[in-house]
């Protein structure tokens, strides 16, 4: 067992737990999957907090930008196959 000098051991008492505590006191690491998992998890509900900071229905916004996408995807698809765009006048 590791000793300490009696003045050193009282003034770190809390300190000297760690070192011969109880099993129970031991904090579990989750394996490396389960802790990137869980880091992705935090950071993406950080991210939609942000993102949502002060949006009283974000899944109103959500809807919106989706439609909006797809009215311009829509939009890019039509002037590319039409013979729509820009018309050149000479003369």
């Amino acid at each position: 067992m590791f000793h300490l000098p009696r003045r050193l051991n009282q003034s770190m008492g809390m300190c000297l737990s760690c070192f011969g505590g109880a099993a129970d006191d031991a904090v579990v690491t989750p394996d490396p999957e389960t802790r990137r998992r869980q880091l992705a998890e935090a950071a993406e509900k950080r991210q939609k907090e942000t993102t949502y900071r002060g949006v009283k229905n974000p899944e109103a916004v959500e809807r919106k930008r989706k439609k909006q996408e797809e009215a311009e995807k829509q939009a890019m698809t039509t002037s590319a196959s039409g013979s729509g765009g820009l018309k050149w006048q000479v003369g």
